[in-house]
């Protein structure tokens, strides 16, 4: 199987680690992984802030160097979002149904939730907005990560309440962003876990700025990233994580 990788302007610029796990778990899982060079943003910061005629031309771009492909897999729920529901309000209807965000290609289209995956860490996971309730995700993430070896899952308290992040909704109303955000990263410390997890850079990104001004033992981290991970090849921890000196799967000391 042949797909094309919608590897998005954020992870691109911010988190390429997040691309290359893409590309390197799919093809763990036989897939033939192709990234056209033509892509660049989908659009949505311009689009959410009502430019639409600014939108338009990344919309053309987009279905020009996604063109031919019958799958184009996305690490990011925000992005496949934005092509499918608003992508056909913009003159664009044939990307949509070929987009796939991460986790629900693994599991509707390759038809599985076990990636021999190997994670030696306690996780608890937030869910974004646009996974949750624009592709309507459900439990899929959540079964992929119940099936990596040597994972400890913690449910995230409020764990579908907003992180604050909302894209330009941070920049128009920073006070209120940063007061959902701290109630989510307080909700996440609690669990007791090392690691938060997410399948969208973007809330990830939101939160990590807290967790870093907070000096929570807690480590920000795409799905992707953990799926990639095998026993052979591990995820190897930032040394500026708080929790990187944790035992695996163990509840950190919490700072004061």
């Amino acid at each position: 199987m042949r797909v094309a990788l919608f590897v998005t302007c954020v992870n691109d610029a911010l988190h390429p680690s997040t691309g290359i796990a893409t590309v390197r778990l799919l093809e763990r899982l036989g897939v033939e992984v192709d990234f056209p060079e033509e892509q660049t943003c989908c659009g949505q910061p311009q689009f959410n802030t009502g430019y639409r005629r600014e939108t338009a031309p990344l919309v053309r771009r987009t279905a020009r160097a996604f063109a031919g492909y019958e799958y184009i897999v996305t690490p990011s729920g925000s992005c496949a979002a934005m092509v499918r529901e608003h992508y056909p309000s913009l003159g664009e209807h044939t990307l949509g149904p070929r987009m796939y965000e991460l986790t629900e290609f693994l599991t509707d289209v390759l038809g599985t939730v076990e990636v021999g995956a190997y994670f030696p860490y306690t996780v608890t996971y937030h869910p974004s907005c646009h996974g949750l309730r624009s592709l309507r995700l459900g439990d899929r993430p959540v079964r992929l990560l119940r099936a990596v070896r040597g994972l400890t899952l913690r449910e995230l308290p409020g764990a579908e309440e907003c992180c604050g992040f909302g894209g330009t909704f941070a920049v128009k109303n920073p006070d209120v962003s940063a007061a959902m955000g701290l109630d989510k990263v307080g909700n996440a410390a609690a669990t007791g876990a090392t690691v938060l997890c997410g399948a969208d850079n973007s809330c990830l990104l939101h939160l990590g700025g807290i967790i870093r001004r907070r000096r929570e033992p807690l480590l920000p981290l795409h799905l992707a990233e953990i799926l990639a991970a095998t026993e052979e090849h591990p995820y190897r921890p930032p040394r500026a994580w708080a929790g990187a000196t944790a035992r695996p799967s163990a509840v950190p000391e919490r700072r004061p």
